[in-house]
């Protein structure tokens, strides 16, 4: 095997990890190969419709991995679906969604710009509105659009089939989202398109489209959603089981610190920067008792958080954690609750099951067993407001409450 090909070999184990399923694995490969052999980039591309402006690590998986493919040759268009959004997308939807106003659009786009380049190298990545190509089209554009892509096949889409049975309506402006994205692909002659996998038939779409303008139709690569730091729903801002890339150094160190061992190695498959090789090795340290799984969990907070802030920052965060957490002998896994604000502290103390009744934490707290981030609380009437608590009762009773 040549030189070539073991770099070869190497790329496309890194570039497709994690991934839940690749469509046109060999055209990436292609790709990869004509970067190692004569230095030729080619165009990759992920849109993102701004619909909301508060981004989390679970945003970031997509991201991440388009980073990687910059180290083998691809230039980044990341998408700013600005006219896209004034429609909204009906992936996973069973309503028709209230379209967002171009005011809107613009301003929640903002926050994807300010983050994407502490992910992203900016000298390899462009960032492109689709309004550019789409604002412009004329009615006679628009109608040869639609006549490549029949209703029948647009009705094999798995939502629109699930609405159509129900009588659920079905705007035919919604039929025209899959075809402009695909257009998007046609317009920036995309050779890997990007998305989570609810987002197949659009990706699909480009396919076709662009083999219907007479182009190489694109691959598609598909990434799976992330857990949140409960393990088992997705990451959402909506449940409180998400790390918001917005959020302090310490409050972000310490999310990560308190997911699971076993979810840790998912964080690091789909978050870090680290290789498929580096990552091995730390397993093997581990099973061979040369490291501590918490000390790989530490490396996983100071590079998450080194990468929104400085590793200054995130060093500053591990020290606060370790004061805080670690010298005082709190358990690294705890049960979790999650819970509106504000939260009535012996609520709190009964649904999270370190008592049986608000009156026995009453009682409790009045005899000064509560502790709220390591402070002895002996107020009865403490509201809990948006943000994490460590909360313990005695010496052995903890419990982690995420108020959203």
């Amino acid at each position: 095997m040549s030189d070539i090909d073991n770099q070869l070999q190497e790329a496309m184990k890194e570039l497709l990890r994690g991934c839940s399923e690749v469509i046109g694995e060999e055209y990436i490969s292609l790709c990869v190969r004509e970067y190692l052999v004569n230095g030729k980039n080619f165009i990759i591309k992920a849109g993102f419709d701004p619909t909301a402006p508060d981004l989390h690590l679970g945003h970031t998986v997509l991201i991440q991995k388009m980073a990687t493919f910059q180290k083998y040759g691809a230039k980044v268009v990341f998408l700013i679906g600005d006219f896209t959004a004034t429609i909204g997308d009906p992936s996973g939807k069973s309503e028709t969604r209230k379209p967002l106003t171009r005011e809107e659009v613009l301003q929640n786009a903002k926050t994807y710009q300010e983050q994407v380049f502490k992910i992203l190298d900016p000298n390899k990545t462009e960032v492109r509105f689709n309004s550019e190509w789409l604002a412009g089209l004329k009615l006679s554009d628009i109608l040869d659009l639609c006549s490549r892509f029949s209703v029948a096949r647009m009705l094999e889409r798995d939502d629109f089939e699930k609405r159509l049975k129900n009588q659920s309506p079905i705007s035919i402006v919604e039929f025209l989202y899959p075809l402009m994205q695909g257009y998007d692909s046609v317009m920036l002659k995309c050779a890997v398109e990007f998305g989570g996998n609810d987002q197949k038939f659009n990706l699909l779409m480009g396919r076709h489209l662009q083999r219907s303008y007479g182009q190489k139709e694109q691959a598609a690569l598909m990434m799976p959603i992330l857990e949140g730091l409960d393990g088992v729903n997705k990451m959402s801002k909506s449940l409180g089981n998400y790390i918001g890339v917005t959020e302090s150094p310490k409050d972000m160190f310490a999310k990560i610190m308190s997911i699971s061992d076993d979810l840790m190695w998912r964080y690091y498959e789909l978050l870090s920067a680290k290789t498929l090789r580096e990552i091995q090795q730390l397993q093997t340290d581990i099973q061979d008792g040369k490291k501590h799984p918490k000390t790989a969990k530490e490396e996983l907070g100071l590079e998450i958080t080194a990468r929104f802030y400085s590793s200054q920052e995130a060093l500053e965060a591990k020290t606060e954690f370790d004061k805080i957490f670690s010298l005082h002998e709190i358990p690294e896994e705890m049960p979790i609750l999650q819970a509106d604000s504000p939260l009535w502290i012996c609520k709190a103390l009964v649904d999270g099951g370190l008592s049986p009744s608000t009156s026995q934490a009453r009682r409790d707290i009045q005899a000064g067993a509560l502790r709220v981030n390591q402070q002895k609380v002996q107020d009865i009437q403490m509201q809990l407001e948006e943000g994490e608590y460590i909360v313990q009762i005695g010496r052995r009773k903890f419990l982690r409450i995420q108020i959203k």
